[in-house]
Formats: C-alpha cells, structure tokens, sequence
C-alpha cells in the first residue's frame, strides 16, 4: 500500500504515504471488530486509504496544482488500466519503490535502512539487530533519508532502467535481510516466517526477469534463498521451536526448492564475477547435497567460509567462520577463532555469540562450561523460540555422561 502510493504521491512525501496506510488500518481495526470481515479485505483497505489519500489531496494547499494528475492516476489505477511505461521499466510497485528508496545521495545503509522500514514492515529495533547498528543511529539514518527526499522536490520517482544497476547493491541486500528476518526472526513470536521468505523469492525472481537486473550475482542471491528455503519446514518442531541442523528431518526437505538453487546456481556461474552471494550459496548447497549430517563436507565449507569473511569480513561472518572450524578442525580451535573476532563487541548481545562458545565447549565434553555458556545465551534470548531452545541446550549440558 505504501509502495502504491508513493509512486503516485512521490518519495518526497513518503511520510504521507505511510501516515495514510496507518489511517486505513486503524479504521480496519474499528469496521471489522464490529461488522466482521470484507469479502475482499486487501481491496476494502486499499479503497479506504485512496479515499483517504484523496481527501487530503483536496484539502492541502501543497497539492491543489497536482489535484487533477492525481486525481486522473488514481481512477486509472482503480480501472487497472496501465500506467505509461518505459521499455524494460520495473511493474512491480513494491521492487520499483525498493530503487526509488536508492537516492544516490543516499549511503547503502542509509537506503538499505530505508527499504526495511518503509517496504518491508521492519521495526527500529529489528533494522537495528540486522545492520548491527544502533537504534539511535538507525533513527538518525531514516531520517537524513526523508529528509532528502522531501528536499529532492520530486514529485514523481519513476525508475529507468539507466538508474538499475547503481541501485542494485541496496535492492540485494534489503532482500537478504528480509529473507533473514522471516528465517530466524529477532522480534517475531514465530519461529519461522514464511511469508517473509517467499515474499523475499518473489522480489528475487521479479529481478531475474528484468533485464538490467539479471545477473550473476541475481542468481547467486536467488539460488541462495531457495536452498535455505527448502529447508524451512525442518527448523520447527510440533512446539514452534527451533531444530537444529544435526537434528533436522531431512526427507522434510523440498528437493524442488533444492533443485531450484542448484540451476540458479549455475547461471550464477557464468561470467567471472564473485559476490559474497556466490560464496553462501555455495555453503548452502554443501549442506543441502549432504545425505546425512555426518557426511557434510566442514573442509570445504570452512574453505568458502575463509574466501566469504575475505569478501564480507563482518563479525557475523567470522562467527560463523569460527563454528565451521570447530566442526572441521576440531572444538579447541574453534573456541581460539572465537576469541580473534574483530569488532566483537557488535555480537554482545547477540545470543548465538555465547551460544556457539557452548556448542565447541560442548563438543568437546566440557558440559559444565557448555552450560555457563548456554545461561548467558538465554539471558539475551530475544524470542520465546530461542528461549525455548537454550533450554533444552542447558538440559543436555546436566545430563549425567
């Protein structure tokens, strides 16, 4: 809804856009609690925020000379006529809106930041655990970027197909967060949200059938969302809780989904380019093309994970880094890649950063260390699933050996 009107209103008045959609669902909230739900509830909402969306059109002094365009868009949109296009122009309001959040006097946090909470639905605090920020400087972010665009002056934002490919770096990895969001949510009750995941696929795919967009790098992002995908249905238990890998049923796997990434990642191949996505994707595969657990490759997953942290060296990255040479080389060592974490204090209250201590521990069969570990690991659990799942941990440090 607010990707709808803001091609119509402009990025300058974004701030509108959202305070109209807020309007539509706090009226939602007070019709449907007494007359029930619409037929067509989607449609009920997006009528109700256009009418909306006209009245103040009417009344604001700002828009009176742009009354008539608006006016004459919003009934072609009622009629689902189409709206004038450019050869190779984006259709999807919600991807074409992604670049239009990329301002080129925008950094890519900044736009990235900016495509999480106006698109994609994230809270201050969820943008803040994806990025590694701040919420303050997440608050400080958005608004320089609202800013800009109420400066730009810009009353309609239509991206061209000149302006794709500068803007891509932002659009992959708001997708990738949003697709980590609904993977392993920070905030959600949900272990898994799916419809995050698949809305993540969506705007992938719609990237592939574009022509400035379909690249290498497109596909290495899409073939790394199918493999991860396919695996969703076996991280929860009949509880909602989290499984882990070692633990996971994997005839529940959606092979489909797995073939899926595998031909993605084949057309991500062609060419020389090499992105961090190629580098995950590769990882993924690695697990999925393991049978059983025991037979997963950890040499060479631990040989992508050194050639990833050289393109991505991030805290998260050399965490995980760490976790594949505990498995590969052996607990003690990993425990000692632990310790070399640049920039750790970003992971301090990040519950998997004293959680993967407890694991290496663990393995190692120091239970009573494993277990000091997993109680800090559920002090910073941020979710009813990850509590859920520290626990159980902890209860596997006490049993007798």
């Amino acid at each position: 809804m607010v990707a709808y009107l803001s091609r119509i209103f402009g990025m300058g008045r974004l701030e509108l856009a959202e305070d109209v959609v807020q309007d539509a669902l706090c009226k939602a909230l007070e019709a449907w609690s007494l007359h029930g739900l619409p037929e067509n509830p989607s449609a009920w909402l997006m009528r109700v925020a256009r009418n909306r969306a006209i009245d103040l059109v009417r009344r604001d002094q700002q828009f009176r000379y742009f009354t008539p365009e608006l006016l004459h868009m919003f009934k072609l949109r009622e009629e689902h006529e189409q709206m004038p296009a450019f050869e190779k122009e984006i259709q999807d309001d919600q991807l074409r809106m992604m670049f239009s959040c990329c301002h080129p006097e925008l950094s890519t946090e900044a736009q990235v930041t900016l495509i999480l909470k106006t698109l994609c639905g994230f809270s201050v605090s969820e943008i803040a655990h994806a990025l590694l920020a701040s919420e303050e400087s997440i608050e400080k972010r958005l608004g320089r970027a609202r800013k800009v665009f109420r400066q730009s002056g810009t009353f309609e934002e239509m991206t061209q197909s000149s302006a794709i490919p500068e803007r891509l770096e932002a659009v992959y990895q708001a997708i990738y967060l949003l697709f980590n969001e609904g993977y392993h949510g920070s905030q959600s009750e949900q272990t898994v949200r799916e419809d995050l995941c698949l809305e993540a696929i969506r705007l992938a795919l719609l990237l592939t059938d574009h022509p400035e967009a379909d690249k290498p790098k497109t596909h290495a992002l899409l073939a790394l969302l199918c493999f991860h995908a396919a695996r969703l249905r076996s991280r929860m238990d009949d509880d909602a809780g989290l499984i882990q890998l070692e633990m996971q049923d994997r005839s529940k796997w959606d092979h489909d989904l797995i073939g899926r990434g595998f031909q993605c990642l084949e057309k991500a191949s062609i060419g020389n380019e090499l992105s961090e996505y190629h580098v995950e994707a590769g990882i993924a595969a690695l697990h999925c093309a393991a049978e059983t657990y025991q037979q997963t490759n950890w040499t060479q997953i631990l040989e992508l994970y050194n050639l990833l942290y050289r393109l991505k060296p991030s805290p998260v990255v050399a965490l995980n880094r760490a976790v594949a040479v505990g498995k590969a080389v052996g607990p003690e060592q990993g425990l000692v890649e632990l310790t070399r974490i640049p920039d750790s204090g970003k992971l301090k209250n990040y519950p998997f950063y004293p959680a993967a201590r407890g694991e290496l521990h663990l393995l190692a069969g120091r239970r009573a260390e494993a277990e000091r570990h997993f109680e800090e690991a559920l002090k910073l659990a941020r979710t009813p699933s990850e509590t859920n799942f520290f626990k159980r941990k902890l209860e596997v440090c006490q049993e007798a050996v």
